[in-house]
Formats: structure tokens, C-alpha cells, sequence
């Protein structure tokens, strides 16, 4: 089983590229974060091409703003929205996760919030809703689940292109990264890191500054998998080519093979960077000072 997760930053937009990825790379599950459609946009827009494909579709959409889907090939069961009536919003919660059992597998697809500044309120919010997903995949039993999705979020220092280029910022504080941590001590499995653990591995690259082609980079999408699926794995992978071309998201897509891999176990990276590591405090971040 093929799964993969894929923030699109506007589905509407990424139309033209997300089917004939779909018809390339195949997924039998695909977690999508930031669709910025309702749930009926949504099935006006890609619904017949979707069925077409064989995808049932869960949805959990708001207009113009977050939005988060799962595409199964292989089944949709059980599908929740959100993350229970006691969860944190800003103020209201917002469309930010969306669960479903596929082949036995929990799948939830999560966009986490940016979190804007550290110590903002926006920031809190972040961390609260942090909880409030441990507490649902505890809930669910972590063995066979597995949260996928845009968790913003650098887990260390080595998914940044340059951690002094992140001081102030979020996505590298500690109190985010504690709080990934608390959500992996569920037994949760970062796949990838664990299959590549001296790679340089990113999955977003700002638009701006020509930070995707110096390979400026961050890993923030990630796929989190419980001791069951991850013993499955047999090839964990970043869809660079993805990122390329015209009209490209700003992230790339995250691909994991369970139980067999039609590709072979082909590196973290497709295809490999062409910019080498920049040096330390040579590069900042284009909203920088």
C-alpha cells in the first residue's frame, strides 16, 4: 500500500498538477492539507475525477482557509472530522484534521497551525491543539495508526537548511518540538528520519528568494506511524520533482510504501538536490530583517 501526504496550498490551484500525480505516482492513500475549499467546492471540482480514479473521499473543508482530505483507494471507514467538540479553535476550530480507517489502518490527516510567533496567542493555540490530537490518536490506538500531514513543525536542528536562520522563529522552538515529541512517545515512528537518518531531507521550500532551487529548505510534513504500519515499511520518500516545474505548491509531497515498494527503495530525495548545503549563517529567511 502506497500512502502519502501532501500539502497542496490550494487544491483548486494544484488541479492541474495533482491528477496527473495522482496517475504517476499511484497512492492508494492520499492525506491533502490546505485544500481552501468547502467540503461541497470541493466534490464540484474533483469529485468525478476522484471516482474516476477509484478514490473515495473524506472531507473536512472550510472556504478559502485550511481545509484537510484523505483519498483511499483501499477503503474509508469510520471517518471523523476534526478533533472532538472540546477542541482548541482560534476562536472556533477550524478545518484542520480529518480520520478514517483504510485497510485497517487509522489515517489521520492533519495541517497543523503555523503558530505565527512564538509566545503569540496563535502560537498557544498551536500547542494546544498539539494535545488535543495526542489525546485523539491515544484514543484511537497508536499501533495501527498513522498522522500524516503538514505538522509545521521542524523536529531538530538537522530539518532545517540552517538552524541560525530560524532564531525567533517557530517551527524550531522547544516547546514545539516537545510537543511532537509527546505526540511520537504514543509510539509513533518518524519513518522517514528513521530510514535516513544522516540525510538531508526537506518537504517545504518558500516561494520566495529562489529558496527552493539553493535547496533552502525545511521538513515539516511528515509521516508519523505506529509500531504495526512501520514495521511495514519498505521505502519512505520526498517527491521533489513535484516541487519543480509550473505552479508548484511550495511543499512537496511525502510518499511511504508499506509491504512492498513498486519503486524500489529509491533514496529520501527524488531526484537528489542540485544545490549543496549552504554554510552556517551564510543564508537567511526572505521575511528576515
Amino acid at each position: 500500500m502506497r500512502l502519502a501526504t501532501w500539502n497542496v496550498n490550494s487544491v483548486k490551484q494544484r488541479m492541474p498538477r495533482l491528477l496527473p500525480w495522482l496517475d504517476e505516482r499511484r497512492p492508494d492513500v492520499v492525506c491533502l492539507q490546505e485544500t481552501k475549499l468547502a467540503d461541497d467546492a470541493f466534490t464540484a471540482l474533483l469529485g468525478e475525477e476522484l471516482a474516476g480514479r477509484g478514490y473515495e473521499v473524506a472531507l473536512h473543508g472550510e472556504a478559502a482557509w485550511n481545509g484537510v482530505a484523505i483519498l483511499s483507494r483501499v477503503g474509508l471507514d469510520d471517518v471523523v472530522a476534526g478533533l472532538g467538540d472540546d477542541a482548541p479553535g482560534f476562536p472556533h476550530p477550524e478545518a484542520r484534521a480529518v480520520s478514517a480507517t483504510c485497510a485497517g489502518v487509522r489515517v489521520t490527516s492533519v495541517y497543523v497551525p503555523n503558530g505565527r510567533t512564538p509566545d503569540s496567542e496563535h502560537y498557544r493555540y498551536k500547542l494546544a491543539w498539539l494535545a488535543a490530537l495526542r489525546e485523539q490518536v491515544a484514543a484511537a490506538g497508536s499501533a495501527t495508526s498513522v498522522v500524516l500531514g503538514d505538522i509545521n513543525i521542524a523536529p531538530a536542528d538537522e530539518d532545517v537548511f540552517d538552524p541560525e536562520a530560524y532564531v525567533g522563529q517557530t517551527h524550531v522552538t522547544p516547546p514545539e518540538r516537545a510537543a511532537l515529541a509527546e505526540l511520537e512517545a504514543l509510539g509513533l515512528h518518524d519513518v522517514v528520519r528513521e530510514r535516513w537518518p544522516g540525510e538531508r531531507v526537506f518537504t517545504y521550500w518558500d516561494y520566495r528568494a529562489g529558496m527552493f532551487h539553493q535547496d533552502l529548505g525545511m521538513r515539516i510534513d511528515l509521516v508519523l506511524a505506529g509500531d504495526e504500519v512501520a514495521a511495514r515499511v519498505r521505502a519512505a520518500w520526498i517527491d521533489r520533482q513535484a516541487r519543480k516545474g509550473k505552479g508548484p505548491s511550495d511543499h512537496a509531497p511525502v510518499i511511504v510504501d508499506l509491504d512492498e515498494a513498486p519503486d524500489g527503495d529509491i533514496g529520501p530525495v527524488v531526484p537528489p538536490p542540485s544545490a549543496p548545503a549552504a554554510r552556517r549563517g551564510a543564508k537567511k529567511l526572505p521575511q528576515a530583517p
